[in-house]
């Protein structure tokens, strides 16, 4: 029995519902013996630690009163593994869980929320529309996620990229999860009757990096609804990390989100009316009115994107592509430090899995945030030429949703750059995804995603420097000028 794939063997052998659960077959070591789960055998053994989260409810009266534990979703070698309900996360209907996709955060959350789909599955009746709307204070919702990077080396490694700082990617997906658990506390009925609607994310406003996040330091992603509308919330979230030199919570703090959700009937399909919100405290009314100035903002710059560019915005598109014009015309003058967007270009291109979807059925949002910031993340690297640093993510749209099954092609390039600071260059990346569907013959936009990075002081070195980027097409000058008034309003 010390050959692995001997003992891998034996256990098929004794237990064959072991060999239907893949994910138990991840993160072993030389020496560590098969975890597995003892739901699906009769052996005496340790249990999985795939479902080692607190059940907590969410039903509009309760409230979180302690942080969300986050735990590694493999295990280290030097680990025992305690004894939990190994059935927790599986008795669920498979129609209601996120098939087998798994990180930290996304199965402390999905955890945390079942309690509305377990309500409304055991109900006997077709559950009615939500009607009866209620007015729930932010506190209601507010939810909190703990990281213990300090004290789990797994959980930290999971986190960690090569350079040993976080992941964005993983965060900016964790912070998409929790953002739709808040959004399901918020608009949950008191006694579970009504239908549960479906929440999407429609889009990020700002994400602004105010301080390095560190990987060995314990982290905490808190949020609640501050502003609704009739079928539309806005979500705040704070990244939080304290430090020696941190004397208060504002030193701690490392990066604000503001997601929007809107809401949609589970059966028509249709916007559906969702609960209202009564901010009570003065920091609770101070975010509403800055979100209600925000939403107001939203509307004013959709109506400025149906005119059409004239005047002053003929001449900077003009500007713009003088440039590009002796690139196409006389390649052999054109400035050195400046390069063409087209040439800045990656893409890549997946098949969107089962393993990949959220309780709807639909790809989870924080995948392919995840998936276009690596892009972004790679675009910034091939094109500065060292390792870039995040600074911002600027926008994010929600266009379309995204199924099992569909064709996605992610296409990014560096849209322009700002070189007022020479010592902080910003890079600043957009990402396209599209749905194609080749026996249509068809492709639809469904996220735009925009991104800022810099680089390291060192990487300026021997005077190394960050190019220009100049629009080679009318449609590119047009991107580049609306992301730019973006940056400024």
């Amino acid at each position: 029995m010390g050959n692995p794939s001997s003992r891998l063997h034996f256990l098929i052998k004794r237990c064959p519902n072991f060999y239907r659960k893949p994910h138990f077959l991840l993160g072993l070591a030389k020496d560590e013996k098969p975890i597995f789960n003892t739901a699906f055998c009769d052996q005496n053994v340790s249990r999985s630690p795939f479902s080692q989260t607190k059940q907590f409810s969410v039903g509009a009266n309760d409230t979180f009163s302690d942080p969300i534990p986050v735990v590694a979703t493999t295990r280290s070698p030097l680990d025992s593994s305690p004894t939990i309900d190994a059935g927790s996360s599986i008795r669920k209907p498979i129609s209601l869980w996120p098939g087998m996709y798994h990180s930290p955060v996304t199965n402390a959350l999905w955890e945390a929320r079942s309690s509305i789909f377990e309500r409304f599955s055991d109900a006997t009746i077709d559950p009615t529309p939500q009607n009866d709307l209620i007015a729930k204070t932010p506190s209601k919702s507010r939810t909190s996620v703990l990281y213990k990077f300090s004290s789990d080396y797994v959980l930290r490694e999971q986190y960690r990229n090569p350079w040993n700082e976080i992941r964005m990617g993983k965060l900016l997906e964790d912070l998409d999860a929790l953002a739709g658990t808040i959004s399901f506390k918020h608009c949950s009925s008191n006694d579970g009757t009504t239908r549960p609607l479906i929440l999407v994310t429609a889009s990020v406003d700002k994400m602004l990096l105010k301080k390095p996040i560190r990987v060995d330091t314990d982290l905490k992603i808190e949020g609640a609804v501050t502003w609704v509308g009739r079928s539309s919330m806005e979500i705040q979230l704070e990244v939080m990390q304290s430090s020696p030199e941190a004397s208060s919570t504002s030193e701690s703090l490392a990066l604000t989100a503001n997601f929007t959700f809107v809401a949609r009937d589970s059966k028509t399909g249709k916007s559906a009316p969702i609960n209202q919100i009564s901010p009570k405290t003065e920091t609770e009314k101070l975010l509403w009115e800055e979100a209600e100035e925000r939403n107001k903002m939203r509307k004013v710059k959709r109506g400025e994107r149906k005119k059409e560019i004239q005047g002053e915005e003929v001449n900077r598109l003009n500007e713009l592509l003088a440039e590009s014009r002796i690139f196409c015309d006389m390649p052999a003058l054109a400035d050195r430090d400046s390069i063409l967007i087209k040439d800045t270009c990656l893409q890549n291109s997946l098949i969107c899995q089962p393993q990949q979807r959220n309780i709807h059925g639909r790809i989870f949002g924080g995948f392919l945030m995840r998936r276009a910031f690596e892009l972004a993340y790679a675009t910034a690297y091939a094109f500065a030429g060292s390792a870039p640093c995040f600074v911002e993510v600027d926008h994010v749209d929600f266009l379309k949703p995204v199924d099992v099954g569909n064709f996605l092609r992610l296409k990014s390039c560096v849209l322009y750059t700002e070189l007022e600071n020479l010592s902080k260059p910003l890079i600043n990346v957009e990402v396209v995804a599209h749905v194609m569907r080749p026996e249509l013959r068809s492709s639809e936009v469904s996220n735009n995603f925009y991104f800022t990075f810099t680089v390291q002081q060192d990487s300026l070195k021997n005077g190394a420097r960050v190019r220009n980027v100049v629009p080679g097409t009318e449609e590119e000058a047009r991107r580049v000028i609306e992301r730019m008034d973006a940056e400024n309003s």
